[in-house]
């Protein structure tokens, strides 16, 4: 049977919209190309162009891809590249992070490098996505839980990030901005059957307030500060993870640790993401 044959998947995870509703909903196709015009942008062409963009990322068959082998490989490499948290490595090794990219990606997917998953978007390094999850664990919540508590991750993308965090949290909040994404993500993201992770269209740079506070913030876009909201919504002893402009277009990886007396900052090294913004997308 192909992938057009099988049936929809009903999607398990609860979806929200931002300050809108939080209501669920089942699996919803939506999507256009980065490059079609705004104007062209019809509720009615949603349906197709989300299919067919979905219909793109179907699993390859014959790559060897599914085995676990080709993921303890990439874990390794992180190892050996200093990611020493078991319980980062762990998600790592869990999560088929071909799944998430574009068939014809799909044969460098465990390569430590970004690649592009549409919409002007990416998705980010696994070295880079490693490191922050490590700082992630390295907050004050998180060593004394031994896990990350509620997470708000700001920018979904196709979900992969999100499918990592949900096993290193007691729960997640991933929001993304661009309606596409959201639903690709929805759609990927399908096979987990967790309860653990919620979807949310809206506008990251708010946050999301109705989950709030989080014991732990990651953000897989750029800004030139951290986000007032972001800050409002961390709980005390929880800590931010997010890329930070700096200088001449230069961005570093942020960490922002909340405390009973106020924030503390520092910097963690140069990185590289897309640019964070606000509004909505569709």
């Amino acid at each position: 049977m192909t992938a057009a044959e099988r049936p929809a998947r009903k999607f398990p995870l609860a979806l929200g919209r931002l300050g809108v509703s939080e209501a669920s909903s089942c699996a919803r196709k939506s999507g256009a190309d980065a490059h079609t015009p705004r104007a062209v942008l019809r509720p009615q062409r949603h349906a197709a162009e989300a299919h067919a963009d979905v219909s793109r990322i179907a699993r390859p068959v014959g790559l060897g891809l599914d085995s676990a082998d080709v993921r303890r490989r990439m874990v390794e490499r992180l190892r050996a590249d200093g990611v020493s948290d078991a319980r980062v490595l762990a998600a790592f090794a869990a999560v088929p992070r071909h799944a998430f990219v574009d068939a014809a990606l799909a044969t460098q997917a465990y390569e430590d490098t970004s690649l592009p998953i549409g919409h002007g978007q990416t998705i980010s390094k696994p070295s880079v996505v490693a490191r922050m999850m490590m700082r992630l664990f390295e907050g004050a919540d998180a060593r004394a839980a031994n896990d990350l508590g509620a997470v708000l991750e700001i920018g979904t993308g196709c979900g992969y990030q999100a499918a990592l965090l949900s096993h290193a949290a007691r729960r997640v909040i991933s929001v993304e901005r661009m309606k596409p994404l959201h639903d690709k993500a929805r759609e990927l993201l399908a096979p987990l059957r967790t309860t653990k992770l919620r979807l949310v269209f809206g506008d990251g740079m708010l946050g999301h307030a109705p989950g709030a506070p989080y014991d732990s913030i990651i953000a897989a876009a750029v800004g030139s500060e951290i986000p007032a909201p972001w800050l409002e919504q961390l709980a005390v002893g929880g800590r931010i993870v997010a890329p930070v402009l700096r200088g001449a277009g230069a961005q570093v990886l942020v960490v922002v640790d909340r405390t009973e007396q106020g924030y503390v900052h520092s910097v963690d090294g140069a990185v590289k993401f897309v640019p964070l913004k606000s509004g909505l997308a569709r």
